[in-house]
């Protein structure tokens, strides 16, 4: 039986990851590790998570909107790419034992702290990369985009990150548009994700109910805080929070 003291803890886990997205990204490194310490499994956490903190997604992708008007031909473009490569993720996730997920989690929660930490050198790429001579493969670009969602749906930490160095590489995109693409392709993926969960995973939804709304308000908040706190600033702090729980993870 869950206690107060469990819908407080994920309760704030839901508003901080809200909150951090909207700062600098990252939020799933702490609204995950909450879900697991009030004694979830490992993957019903995970799964969990991908549903609860959806509604952050919609309203990076509204903020977007000027912007992705543009885009509507890569957007047409990517997004069945992404969407298949999430469902698989997530066919894979749903497939994947306990005992399996529980022994490479810590490895995903690290590689996430990584993306996350990589992310200003990956904007600075982006934004002093030369305008000609970049590789045009649309096959390479599809089949980076197919793997960026399958990892999305499986799990998520660093997926913004992800996406934002594959369309970096193959799109000769402004920052601002290349950000648009990627709030909208996260989008779609996760919008799978939460499809295949709620009709194949085990989702426990009363905790949705609660983190879910909380990730909005902390999205809308942080959007506010953001302009007080640098990204520079909470970046490092969530990714070395990150590695702990990895660590603590893999010992666990």
């Amino acid at each position: 039986m869950n206690t107060a003291a469990d819908i407080a803890l994920i309760a704030a886990g839901g508003f901080l990851a809200g909150g951090i997205n909207a700062v600098a990204g990252g939020g799933s490194l702490v609204s995950f590790p909450a879900l697991i310490a009030i004694g979830l499994p490992r993957l019903s956490a995970n799964v969990t998570n991908t549903v609860s903190i959806f509604p952050g997604y919609v309203g990076g992708t509204f903020g977007y909107r000027r912007e992705l008007r543009e885009e509507t031909h890569e957007l047409r473009r990517l997004a069945p790419v992404a969407m298949l490569g999430a469902a698989t993720g997530a066919a894979v996730l749903l497939a994947t034992s306990s005992k399996v997920f529980d022994a490479i989690v810590p490895f995903l929660v690290l590689l996430a702290s990584v993306l996350l930490v990589l992310q200003p050198r990956i904007q600075r790429w982006v934004l002093s990369r030369p305008h000609d001579g970049f590789t045009r493969s649309f096959t390479a670009l599809a089949l980076s985009t197919f793997f960026a969602g399958a990892y999305g749906a499986y799990f998520g930490g660093g997926l913004g990150v992800l996406l934002l160095a594959v369309l970096g590489v193959f799109l000769n995109k402004s920052l601002q548009h290349t950000n648009a693409l990627k709030g909208a392709l996260s989008l779609v993926i996760n919008l799978l994700a939460l499809v295949v969960f709620a009709l194949f995973g085990p989702v426990h939804w009363w905790m949705v109910a609660v983190m879910a709304p909380m990730s909005l308000l902390g999205g809308w908040s942080g959007s506010h805080v953001a302009r007080r706190l640098p990204a520079s600033v909470l970046r490092p702090v969530i990714a070395t929070f990150g590695i702990v729980v990895a660590v603590v993870l893999a010992l666990g």
